[in-house]
């Protein structure tokens, strides 16, 4: 077969205004952040998962070293998560000190398994973070039980999130804090940004004073006090305004954003189903409970030794593909800093030797998708082949 053109993995959406707003903030002169797009960016996050309050922050990343912060983790206590994630997740609060508590996931959603959890906790647990891996809601309902019945929070980290739903709850407004991203690789983007999403009323002012380097500086513009003084622990945690103009832009076309990614996803989703059952590739899962958000789309193939001759494959046909997560349970940090759960987490092992990830963005014509589609179907995984006459 002869590729049409290349379709790249990746491109990040390009929203109508964002030129004219990054102008207009250019212009205003007022670049610090805080200030009016920071607002209508943030009203705009906080529409979509009904979080209590909603902080800009340069990352994900920060957003997790805010809520590690507020946490008021000591070294050796242990933060819950699972295994199948972005060093991030762990390296936050290993930071303060913190023991990260690796967990298996389930092989249908790829999410933190909420059975293998309460074996999980001691009493030096001080929080579980719950990730939403591809935008497909953990079971929050469970994990809040369990969380509840030992008095720990419930963090989740929503960098896939934005724009999905558990059970009729937006994902990031339903733990007690959660992170959100808006890296270019995200349905929409500032470039580099994320959210702190505040949902216990009580942690609001606290975390306006650690993402403003550990100062009262916002209480000072607000007339509350007559000078603004170091009170906290803190860091640089406040989005550009450059940037929250761009994510401005962006999340004016969330709704545009998400009916484009969606008609690919679903595309992917038919035009594969009868290849994979054929080849024994798992699709994605989606409980009939949950809304995803279209972040991404993935295939387990059956062995690893299937993933590097799929990826050439798709290569040699135009197609950009690549793997995910690297166990972080395996990973050097992880090792040095973390422990695993009694159990292990042999799920997570199968499946970070088996993915694939599919392009998926909105600069995918219909002509690319069929390409990706063709491609696909055209590949054969050593089981199926090792069968033939």
């Amino acid at each position: 077969m002869t590729a049409t053109g290349t379709v790249p993995f990746h491109v990040p959406h390009t929203a109508g205004r964002q030129f004219e707003y990054l102008r207009s903030a250019l212009e205003s002169g007022d670049l610090d952040g805080n200030g009016a797009y920071s607002a209508r960016a943030a009203e705009r996050i906080q529409q979509l998962t009904g979080a209590g309050h909603v902080l800009l922050t340069p990352s994900c990343t920060a957003a997790l070293e805010i809520a590690a912060l507020l946490l008021d983790l000591a070294p050796g206590d242990e933060v819950v998560m699972p295994s199948f994630t972005f060093a991030p997740t762990a390296s936050a609060f290993v930071l303060r000190g913190a023991v990260p508590v690796f967990v298996d996931c389930h092989p249908d959603t790829l999410n933190l398994d909420e059975k293998a959890l309460q074996a999980a906790i001691t009493p030096r647990t001080r929080a579980i973070v719950a990730v939403h891996y591809a935008g497909v809601a953990c079971e929050m309902d469970e994990i809040q039980r369990i969380a509840d019945a030992h008095g720990i929070p419930v963090v989740e980290d929503s960098a896939h999130g934005l724009g999905a739903s558990y059970r009729g709850r937006p994902l990031g407004g339903i733990g007690t804090l959660a992170a959100q991203s808006f890296h270019a690789t995200k349905n929409v983007h500032s470039a580099k940004g994320g959210a702190l999403l505040v949902n216990d009323a009580n942690l609001v002012d606290r975390a306006t004073i650690i993402r403003d380097r550990g100062t009262n500086r916002h209480q000072y513009f607000l007339g509350q006090v007559d000078k603004y003084r170091w009170v906290d622990l803190g860091s640089s945690y406040i989005l550009p305004e450059l940037l929250a103009a761009l994510l401005a832009a962006q999340l004016e076309e969330f709704d545009t954003v998400q009916r484009r990614r969606r008609e690919v996803w679903y595309r992917y989703h038919e035009g594969l189903a009868e290849w994979a059952a054929a080849q024994r590739v798992l699709l994605p899962v989606v409980p009939a409970d949950r809304v995803h958000s279209a972040h991404l789309y993935h295939l387990v193939l059956p062995e690893p030794g299937d993933r590097a001759a799929f990826l050439d494959h798709l290569r040699a046909r135009g197609v950009n593909a690549t793997f995910h997560f690297v166990p972080l349970h395996t990973s050097p940090a992880g090792v040095r800093y973390g422990r695993t759960a009694s159990g292990g987490c042999p799920v997570t092992e199968h499946v970070a030797e088996r993915l694939v990830r599919l392009p998926l963005h909105t600069e995918l014509t219909p002509a690319q998708v069929e390409q990706v589609l063709d491609a696909v179907v055209s590949f054969r995984t050593s089981e199926s082949r090792g069968s033939l006459p």
